[in-house]
C-alpha cells in the first residue's frame, strides 16, 4: 500500500471512528433509558454481547480491519498491493454509508441520520471522503 493509500485510510477511519462514537452514545443513551446507567467497563460487555448493539458491530469491525491494514507493513520486495489492501475496506464503508434498506444496521443508522444532527454532519463527512476516492460512485 503506498502512501496517498495509506493517508487515506487513516483519513477513512477517524472519519469512521467519529461516527461510530455518535452511535454509540446514541444507542447507550437508548440502552440507559430501559436498563439503567452504565460504567464504561459495563458499557464494553454490553456492546460486545447485547443484541441491542449488534448493529454496530460491522462499523467496529470495519474499524478493526482498517486498524490492521495500517499496521501491515510491506516488505520492499513485496509488488503494490493497494487496490488488494484498501478496495475491499473501501467498500465496506461504502456499504455503511449507503445500507440496503431493511437491514437491522440500515434501520437502526437512518433512524440515528433523522435524530441526531451529529450523525448526519459525520455521515456527510465520510461520504464526501469517499466521493474523493472515486468521484464516481453514488455513496
Amino acid at each position: 500500500m503506498d502512501e496517498k493509500d495509506r493517508a487515506f485510510l487513516a483519513e477513512l477511519r477517524k472519519l469512521l471512528l467519529q461516527l461510530h462514537k455518535v452511535l454509540i452514545d446514541w444507542q447507550r443513551a437508548d440502552y440507559e433509558r430501559v436498563h439503567g446507567r452504565l460504567q464504561t467497563t459495563q458499557l464494553l460487555n454490553v456492546m460486545f454481547n447485547d443484541q441491542e448493539f449488534a448493529w454496530l458491530r460491522l462499523m467496529s469491525g470495519l474499524i478493526v480491519r482498517i486498524d490492521e491494514a495500517l499496521e501491515t507493513k510491506p516488505r520492499p520486495t513485496d509488488p503494490p498491493r493497494s487496490e488488494i489492501e484498501s478496495g475491499p475496506l473501501v467498500a465496506a464503508a461504502r456499504e455503511l454509508a449507503a445500507p440496503e434498506a431493511g437491514s437491522a444496521y440500515a434501520l437502526r443508522y437512518f433512524a440515528a441520520l433523522q435524530e441526531l444532527p451529529d450523525a448526519v454532519l459525520a455521515h456527510r463527512d465520510l461520504i464526501t471522503l469517499l466521493k474523493l476516492q472515486r468521484p464516481q460512485s453514488t455513496a
